[in-house]
């Protein structure tokens, strides 16, 4: 099949869409697929693949990622029927709404990935221009909706509130399994990692509080929050002084090996936010054998059912009750509930199994015939 992805940016290569997005493309690829990126310029790369295409922003607020060079280009695409299927990830930015005009005007398949941005959390935050822009711009365009794709089924349950009746593949985002696993011992020190972007509904300030209740209970931890800083950084730090923390330190963001590295030195990975439609740091903790705390605003219910980890409520009071017995249980038992997460990762979240699912999803939309199981269309 002929692909377009579109997406905002991938220049950001900590957010959960950026990595995805990039799981999709390669996987695909590797099935045999025609597949192509259009995304915009406006920052720079460490690396382009050969798949991606990108363009420059047009005239107005860079915030609406206006291209009329995009626009254009995916115009002659479907014009010279050089396309089979497009797929937007995310939304609120014009890259995302270019390909559902296209697909209303000319009667090509559409799939959307919000990545998120359905999230009661989400909807009800950011600036007001969502407000005028939704009804204007961003639910018209989702009318040519074929499919949505959820990554879990919470955000199914986000595109179903939000009166969407289109049919929702569930297919979870794809994780890339370290090949050379090797668990990093300490014997004097114990670590809680939190990895991920800093942000206020990351929930990193609820666990700083936790933290300052559990730290001096068990003096053989200390706690590693690690991540790139989208404007919260100096408010966690200030907190920290505030209360005075011990044995807590702030890194910047890891990439590739150094950050596998990071989660396979950790004993533990807690995870606090408010909302997220994934989590891909937990998948990525699980893959590297550490087990997780994450809270019911992630989708990771199955975490006690598989016994790698724990899945509780929002809130300081249940992330210490949560930390209190956890943080004592001894590190050989906590490596092997890591082991059997790293094997359940392996098994149910490769993207080679993401990637037929996909791949199953768009010649169903195609042809109409054979509907997959994970598909709902009611």
């Amino acid at each position: 099949m002929r692909i377009i992805h579109s997406i905002h940016s991938i220049a950001d290569q900590a957010t959960g869409p950026s990595q995805a997005v990039h799981g999709f493309c390669d996987s695909l690829i590797k099935e045999g697929h025609d597949v192509t990126l259009a995304t915009l310029d406006w920052a720079p790369m460490v690396s382009s693949p050969a798949y991606l295409k990108t363009f420059s922003l047009g005239f107005g607020p860079k915030r609406l990622g206006r291209s009329p060079a995009m626009k254009s280009w995916l115009q002659e695409k479907v014009a010279s029927r050089e396309v089979d299927i497009f797929h937007s990830h995310s939304l609120w930015m014009m890259p995302t709404i270019y390909p559902g005009h296209l697909a209303r005007k000319y009667g090509v398949p559409f799939v959307v990935s919000p990545h998120g941005t359905f999230s009661q959390y989400a909807m009800a935050s950011g600036s007001r221009l969502k407000r005028i822009y939704w009804p204007l711009v961003q639910r018209p365009a989702l009318r040519a909706v074929s499919c949505f794709h959820a990554t879990g089924d919470l955000e199914y349950l986000d595109i179903r509130g939000l009166g969407f009746s289109q049919p929702v593949a569930v297919i979870p985002n794809g994780v890339e399994v370290p090949r050379n696993y090797c668990r990093a011992e300490n014997s004097e020190r114990r670590t809680l990692l939190y990895l991920g972007r800093l942000h206020e509904e990351k929930g990193v300030d609820t666990l700083l509080y936790a933290w300052k209740v559990v730290a001096e209970k068990f003096p053989e931890w200390e706690l590693k929050i690690v991540g790139p800083d989208r404007g919260h950084l100096g408010v966690l730090k200030a907190l920290t002084e505030k209360l005075g923390l011990a044995r807590i330190q702030f890194e910047t963001e890891l990439y590739g090996e150094a950050k596998d590295i990071e989660y396979s030195s950790a004993d533990l990975y807690v995870i606090p936010s408010i909302s997220e439609n994934f989590a891909i740091t937990v998948a990525e903790a699980l893959a590297n054998g550490t087990p997780v705390i994450a809270t019911k605003g992630t989708p990771w219910s199955a975490l006690e059912a598989r016994d790698v980890g724990w899945w509780i409520d929002l809130g300081v009071d249940p992330l210490i009750g949560c930390l209190e017995n956890v943080l004592k249980i001894p590190r050989s038992k906590l490596q092997e509930m890591g082991l059997r997460g790293r094997e359940w990762i392996k098994d149910e979240f490769s993207w080679a199994k993401v990637a037929t699912k996909i791949a199953t999803t768009y010649k169903w939309i195609i042809s109409g015939v054979g509907k997959p199981d994970f598909i709902i269309t009611c």
